[in-house]
């Protein structure tokens, strides 16, 4: 019998891997997920790549959103520069309600493209993460449902869902076992980004809503537009990592079907019909 992790090596243990597998293949000591041990639950692959062509095209709309909310807020700094110049003798203040109602509208079309993201993401990201489990059972530390619980853990959502993530990498890396994981600078860079817009976003409406100094406000704009920038750069990353990982699980895929021992029939019909 071959390994049932690397499918190359003859199976040395009692759960069916070889010596290598079984002393490079373990779960980070401490961490949430055990090392498996005994039979494992069979599970099927089934394909993420229509989620994520839908993730992608979502994370579009979040970035188009962005750019409306960067014109809106030029257009309402332009107003109160010039209306709030001179002590107020130029001030509109229907000029202004309307910049802030086109600004705050803007706003809530980013908070709408926003949550139908996260919904859609966070199904693409359960499945890259139940594939993982069978590519590589052993390349995590954290178990399947914190693909979605880890996001609402307050401050923990800083750092637990880039952890399921990398466990996901690993695994899902081609050659699996075999080979180092693929590069993660992908990875790291749109989880610091995101990082990075979801403080700004959160600093520039506390600022909008206490400005009451003209400085205070045209800073409030300011900052909102830097906020922006920095979620549209967050989109793009983000889109390159889902079509990434969702690549790379198709070429994992591809290589258990050529393996010697090939995987169960839902396998390969599941992941057939998405394409």
């Amino acid at each position: 019998m071959l390994c049932s992790l690397c499918g190359t090596r003859p199976a040395t243990t009692a759960d069916g891997r070889c010596t290598l597998c079984a002393a490079t293949r373990r779960s980070a000591a401490g961490g949430l997920m055990p090392t498996p041990t005994g039979p494992q639950t069979v599970r099927s692959l089934r394909s993420p790549v229509g989620l994520g062509k839908a993730v992608c095209v979502l994370l579009g709309s979040v970035a188009v959103a962005d750019a409306v909310s960067i014109g809106a807020g030029g257009y309402a700094r332009q107003v109160y520069d010039e209306g709030m110049a001179d002590d107020f003798l130029r001030f509109d203040e229907a000029l202004a309600n309307r910049a802030d109602t086109l600004y705050q509208a803007s706003g809530s079309l980013q908070m709408l493209t926003f949550l139908a993201t996260v919904v859609v993401f966070l199904v693409w990201f359960r499945r890259v993460r139940l594939n993982a489990e069978v590519f590589d059972a052993y390349a995590h530390t954290m178990r399947p449902g914190w693909a979605v619980g880890g996001w609402f853990v307050p401050l923990g959502n800083l750092w637990l869902p880039h952890r399921v993530a990398s466990g996901i990498w690993t695994a899902s890396s081609p050659g699996g076992s075999n080979r180092p994981p693929a590069p993660r600078g992908l990875l790291h860079a749109w989880w610091a980004l995101l990082l990075c817009a979801e403080f700004l976003s959160r600093y520039a409406g506390q600022l909008y809503s206490d400005a009451e100094e003209r400085d205070e406000v045209l800073h409030s704009f300011d900052v909102g537009v830097v906020a922006d920038l920095t979620d549209i750069a967050a989109a793009v990353l983000a889109i390159l990592f889902v079509r990434r990982l969702t690549a790379m699980q198709g070429d994992r895929a591809a290589e258990r079907a050529a393996a010697p021992v090939p995987p169960l029939p839902a396998e390969r019909a599941d992941w057939g019909r998405a394409h």
